[in-house]
């Protein structure tokens, strides 16, 4: 199985995730939902599941980046035990969102270039006007993956990116080179 370059189907994501780590880990990635949720196993149920929004391939990377930084205390907790404030945050807020969306977002760019797809940087605060991510927020994206590149994955994120570059056939991933500011295409006035 292979995939195409420019075609990018979240279901293979799921067949990917599935290979490299139901068997060790427990855990399926699932689509459909209407919003992301990481679910333990519990109550009789042998799986963890990671779930994306809808069938967005880029929620399933960024779900799949959540779940390779957490550790084995937070993979046991719903939602690894994470502190979300909707939309409509305030600048505070948005800045505290800011500071924790850094490695996984930068981990979820590093899985966009070894998929050969798009990736786009998220304030998620669309409710109270916050259209673009800050400047400070983009230069820290952009330096946690080149940091990452430099310094070596979380092993379970090593091992998803060798997987995506197998089935998409890309090669570089991991070039420090890549991640730069300007490639992310959002420019500040």
């Amino acid at each position: 199985m292979r995939g195409s370059p420019g075609e990018h189907r979240a279901a293979d994501l799921e067949r990917l995730f599935a290979r490299e780590f139901a068997a060790s880990h427990q855990t399926l990635l699932v689509g459909g939902a209407p919003e992301p949720l990481y679910l333990p196993a519990a109550h009789g149920r042998r799986w963890h599941l990671l779930h994306y929004r809808e069938d967005f391939f880029a929620s399933a990377l960024h779900e799949v980046a959540h779940w390779c930084i957490a550790g084995p205390a937070r993979r046991r907790r719903v939602d690894f035990g994470y502190w979300y404030a909707p939309e409509g945050r305030d600048a505070r807020q948005q800045a505290a969102f800011e500071r924790v969306e850094v490695a996984p977002q930068a981990l979820e760019w590093i899985f966009a270039e070894a998929a050969g797809a798009h990736f786009a940087p998220s304030s998620d605060n669309l409710d109270s006007g916050v259209e673009r991510p800050s400047a400070s927020f983009l230069a820290a994206l952009a330096q946690r993956a080149r940091d990452w590149c430099r310094e070596g994955l979380p092993a379970r994120a090593a091992r998803f990116v060798r997987a995506l570059e197998a089935f998409y056939g890309t090669r570089g991933a991991l070039d420090p080179g890549r991640y730069r500011e300007e490639a992310l295409g959002v420019r500040h006035p």
